[in-house]
């Protein structure tokens, strides 16, 4: 995501290019991580300025 600013990739783009296509943890797994994530680099975890998520689709990182 972050070579990509802009980018939207989905869930599955995200958790394939993190855990690989044979691995199977669920879907929560991207969303947990980008909790987590959020709450490491976010000023403001519960308003993203960094990690957006773009509805039904995935998550983008902002310019």
């Amino acid at each position: 995501m972050a070579r990509c600013p802009g980018r939207v990739f989905s869930r599955e783009q995200l958790y394939n290019a993190a855990w690989g296509e044979d691995y199977e943890l669920g879907t929560n797994t991207v969303d947990n991580t980008i909790w987590r994530l959020r709450n490491k680099l976010e000023p403001d975890p519960k308003h993203p300025t960094y990690i957006k998520t773009v509805f039904r689709v995935g998550y983008k990182i902002e310019k």
